[in-house]
């Protein structure tokens, strides 16, 4: 049983590989808060503009109304009086974001965090580690391996770019499984 607590802020973290479902699964968790009537506000890096620039978009094309900001600062500076604020790809973000999470909880607010927790090299992602060490629920998702049908939990990136930030989906990535995942060649 997961007790929720009461008068305070607190900070969850929604993880795992590409196709595992971390934005649909943040998406769930701001409509269950708008429907408890809380003031809400979502919040997506600049580098993010696969789908929309005014929305966070899961790969079944499902939408809601985000802000897309230029650093993890601007977060603070435009949560206003939300109670529920909600980052979407937040392995993208400045390492600030960790304190931000923390000043945003510490001021009473949910703070829904989602994001890659590990590269296409199978490395850890930006601030995504530090964020899991300091939430207070961490969730991490598994997506299906395309290869042989069983949990996957690697993103492989099946383009030869080198870069460590390529925005993409199916036309460059693919959930894998630990069997199937062929780490690149360095």
């Amino acid at each position: 049983m997961t007790w929720t607590p009461r008068d305070a802020g607190w900070i969850e973290v929604i993880c795992g590989s590409m196709f595992s479902g971390k934005t649909e699964e943040l998406m769930r968790r701001i409509r269950r808060a708008q429907i408890a009537k809380m003031k809400t506000i979502i919040f997506k890096p600049f580098v993010d503009n696969r789908f929309s620039e005014e929305h966070i978009v899961s790969h079944d094309r499902k939408q809601l109304t985000s802000k897309t900001v230029n650093s993890s600062q601007e977060i603070i500076d435009n949560a206003g009086d939300a109670e529920v604020v909600a980052i979407d790809e937040a392995q993208f973000f400045d390492n600030d974001i960790l304190e931000v999470s923390k000043k945003l909880a510490k001021q009473k607010k949910r703070v829904i965090v989602a994001g890659l927790d590990t590269d296409y090299r199978g490395q850890p992602f930006g601030p995504m580690p530090e964020l899991m060490c300091e939430a207070d629920y961490v969730d991490k998702l598994r997506a299906i391996c395309v290869v042989c049908g069983n949990p996957a939990t690697y993103t492989q990136r099946t383009s030869k770019d080198k870069q460590r930030v390529v925005i993409g989906e199916t036309d460059i990535y693919e959930a894998r499984c630990r069997n199937c995942y062929q780490p690149p060649e360095n």
